[in-house]
């Protein structure tokens, strides 16, 4: 599918405000690679290649836009030092400039993975675990608890019950405090919402809703 003008003027938009940073020291703050020919940034353990000219996969293909946005707001957006704390969870709805993008977070992140994947607890783990999960025991009472990294400074927390006879199945995807710091609002979204595509990928689904 073509993209729209608009998709082209902000992914070169972007790429200017990125040729103009000087991210010098700042390599581990972001947990990214600066090197001679660009930046090296993994999404959801994809590797991303960022130059002035242009973003790259691994096979050399320019991701999507969405993809785009997010890893030049993420090195754009990058705070000065290390958050010294908000390493708490919290729901997205929780974030003080979120309210315009929660119902959309909503529908395309948590509603989009409780429907996709009731009655399928263990194909739902089997994604998350072949992104880089990590299951978490933390206590809480939920079937499926895992961290999964969407970038280096933003994990987020997948909690999950399937449906049973009383209930229907139920997702929440949270976040540290502290991604506020790293990441607006839009693209916190973004996140979410390619955690989604993503798992449904990789249990069969053969194409991705986000552009």
């Amino acid at each position: 599918m073509e993209k729209a003008p608009i998709f082209e003027k902000v992914y070169r938009d972007y790429l200017d405000q990125v040729s103009g940073l000087n991210l010098a020291g700042k390599a581990e703050l972001l947990g990214i690679s600066i090197e001679e020919d660009g930046i090296r940034v993994p999404v959801f353990r994809r590797e991303y290649h960022v130059t002035p000219a242009g973003i790259m996969d691994a096979d050399k293909n320019q991701p999507l836009h969405a993809i785009s946005v997010l890893l030049c707001r993420y090195l754009i957006l990058c705070p000065e030092r290390e958050p010294a704390n908000g390493r708490e969870w919290v729901s997205y709805k929780d974030f003080m400039n979120a309210t315009p993008f929660v119902s959309g977070f909503v529908n395309n992140t948590e509603k989009a993975i409780a429907k996709h994947f009731s009655g399928k607890l263990i194909a739902l783990e089997d994604a998350c675990l072949k992104l880089g999960g990590i299951q978490v025991s933390d206590g809480l009472s939920y079937d499926l608890s895992i961290q999964v990294s969407c970038l280096p400074k933003i994990p987020l927390y997948l909690l999950f019950n399937d449906a049973d006879d009383e209930f229907p199945a139920e997702c929440r995807v949270l976040f540290e405090r502290r991604a506020e710091q790293y990441l607006d609002m839009e693209c916190l979204a973004i996140s979410g919402w390619l955690l989604t595509d993503y798992l449904m990928q990789i249990s069969g689904k053969d194409r991705t809703t986000i552009m």
